[in-house]
């Protein structure tokens, strides 16, 4: 379902009207500088291997032309390590890396753009998560905690007279810090990298 979401943004990309003088100046008094949003990983909730019940909320302002910041809400569960990449890692899926149960997180965390030219931009996106973790019954059998940073580069892209933005980008995630796993869902983890790359697209709404 991963792989169908992102052919699915870069279909929507390319037959967009594309605005590409995307960085704001820093003499314009009149752009908007909030801004609402999420990512397209919502169409992940459609996936019938894994899904995660996934949602996330973003509320932005840009300080600047070039400097944007960001509050981000969000939960997710999943019932495989997050290390295995389901782009290109054909174990993503399968019941030999399954864990025990699953575990649901939620967070909210802190996001930092800079422009670079036009539309580029690096982001920097820190992400304080609680953990649940529940067994194949549904039944809680542990608490974590772990920090889940993803450092970006992307672009970023106006549309219908920067009413709406959609954002691609190219990145990695992982976690620098987490607390131990239950066991069951260590040993799986344990096999996996901690770091991943991953795709993005980000959509909002200017006001």
């Amino acid at each position: 379902m991963q792989k169908k979401m992102l052919c699915i943004g870069l279909v929507f990309l390319m037959t967009s009207t594309l605005q590409l003088k995307a960085q704001y100046a820093k003499t314009d008094s009149t752009y908007k500088r909030w801004f609402v949003g999420s990512t397209m990983f919502l169409l992940g909730n459609f996936d019938t291997t894994n899904p995660p019940g996934f949602a996330q909320l973003n509320l932005g302002y840009r300080m600047t032309g070039k400097d944007v910041i960001s509050l981000e809400l969000i939960t997710w569960k999943h019932a495989w390590p997050l290390g295995i990449n389901p782009f290109y890692n054909k174990a993503y899926g399968t019941p030999e890396e399954e864990f025990p149960g699953y575990i649901r997180e939620y967070g909210i965390g802190l996001a930092y753009q800079r422009y670079f030219w036009k539309g580029l931009y690096a982001a920097v996106h820190v992400m304080p998560m609680w953990q649940t973790y529940k067994n194949e019954n549904g039944d809680k059998v542990g608490d974590g905690f772990i920090i889940f940073n993803t450092y970006r580069i992307g672009y970023h892209i106006k549309l219908f007279k920067d009413r709406f933005f959609i954002e691609p980008s190219l990145g990695i995630a992982g976690r620098p810090y987490y607390t131990e796993m239950p066991d069951g869902f260590k040993e799986q983890d344990d096999k996996w990298p901690k770091w991943t790359p991953e795709p993005g697209l980000h959509f909002g709404v200017n006001f």
